[in-house]
């Protein structure tokens, strides 16, 4: 049984939020990936020996999957810590875009795009504002759909902050459908969302959030 495996046994491998890896462990995983990404060059008939290109291709792509691209699938999502607001707000906030760089499962293409959230307190309970972007980029650092990634910030921000409201809503564009394909346009996007608590109930909340929305996406998506 693999390193990964004896972290996650139970658990869908992509849904995993606390399959942290040592250091030692992340470098085993490298080593292990560099000398199969090797293989699959060598399948293709890509020379990463003798060409200064591609040199050491195999470690470097190797090290930004464990590193960079997959940070998300070896870490714990980032601790959140709320405090009270001092005149109580209970009101809608709304924060972004957020930037979003993910990874497309089905073709291991980029995903790219923004995610704004929405977020009605519960008593006066607020979190610092960067935490909404930290939570987005560590759930993004994974192979995903992008429905899924909707769910899995607002499962999350729902889990460990409780607000009576909450709206995520992501835009991105797949190069899985870009660069291959059908060759799609980068103005094509994806837009997903997903509402819980009282900005899925009130008609009022979600239209106000939904307004916010068409004006912070018109200053990033002319």
């Amino acid at each position: 049984m693999d390193t990964f495996d004896t972290l996650c046994l139970g658990v869908p491998r992509n849904q995993t939020k606390n399959a942290t890896l040592t250091a030692e462990q992340k470098a085993s995983m490298i080593d292990a990936a560099s000398q199969k990404l090797a293989e699959f060059l060598d399948i293709l008939g890509i020379d990463h020996r003798d060409d200064p290109n591609t040199s050491d291709t195999p470690r470097r792509v190797a090290r930004m999957y464990v590193d960079e691209l997959l940070a998300g699938q070896y870490s714990a999502p980032p601790r959140i810590t709320e405090f009270d607001s001092a005149e109580a707000f209970d009101d809608l906030m709304v924060t972004g875009p957020i930037e979003v760089r993910s990874t497309c499962a089905h073709h291991l293409m980029p995903i790219y795009g923004t995610a704004i959230i929405g977020i009605v307190p519960a008593d006066g309970r607020i979190i610092g504002l960067s935490k909404y972007d930290r939570v987005v980029q560590h759930f993004a650092r994974r192979f995903q759909v992008q429905e899924e990634l909707t769910k899995q910030i607002g499962d999350y921000l729902m889990e460990t902050t409780a607000p009576r409201g909450l709206a995520i809503r992501l835009r991105a564009v797949h190069m899985c459908k870009t660069h291959r394909g059908v060759l799609s346009s980068h103005k094509s996007h994806m837009i997903s969302s997903a509402y819980y608590g009282d900005l899925k109930d009130k008609d009022r909340l979600k239209d106000e959030f939904l307004m916010e929305c068409r004006g912070l996406e018109g200053s990033v998506h002319p």
